[in-house]
């Protein structure tokens, strides 16, 4: 997995940096229709889909998922992993703090204090309201994501920030005017 990414970011940056050198050309031999029509098109194209990719990989990487799932994950508050230092989300303003629910529902609560009912989806017990199925405590499928920016616009069942289907939809715009 990891081989495999770092191999699409070594590719994405040749492809883009031979576009670079496809634009320097353009502005040596004073082609300025090349430039502008060919140039700023290819540049728009490759950075609202492709370099979009390689930002989702590095934020892949520099999210603390094992943090963002267990403030999803039902816990006894009597139990050994209450209180555990893996828990690093800001919730309300206070971070990693645990906070122990009202004791309705089964007896457990979310680290951020969601009592849980035993029948609860992820969604529910997500502190932090992306959208999706995960609402952005479970990592996603990068592949699933970038498919569905032009399958299925507008829809990102596994978030991983907020505002995510919106910058999504403006980067398959500018994918799609810049391509005539």
């Amino acid at each position: 997995s990891f081989k495999m990414k770092l191999s699409v970011i070594f590719g994405i940056v040749q492809m883009f940096s031979g576009t670079c050198l496809k634009g320097l050309n353009a502005i040596y031999f004073g082609k300025r229709l090349d430039f502008l029509f060919e140039f700023l098109p290819m540049v728009a194209f490759a950075a609202s889909l492709f370099v979009y990719m390689v930002v989702l990989i590095f934020m892949k990487w520099s999210i603390n998922w094992n943090s963002r799932m267990l403030s999803a994950t039902c816990l006894d508050p009597a139990s050994d992993g209450w209180g555990s230092v893996d828990y690093q989300e800001t919730v309300n303003g206070q971070t990693g703090v645990w906070v122990e629910c009202d004791g309705n529902g089964d007896g457990t609560c979310t680290p951020w204090g969601y009592s849980c009912q035993g029948n609860d989806d992820l969604a529910d017990k997500c502190p932090l309201d992306f959208g999706g199925s995960g609402d952005g405590c479970q990592p996603p499928n990068l592949i699933t994501s970038l498919i569905n920016i032009a399958l299925a616009p507008g829809v990102v069942d596994e978030p991983m920030y907020n505002g995510q289907a919106g910058m999504q939809n403006l980067l398959l715009a500018i994918a799609g005017i810049s391509v005539p």
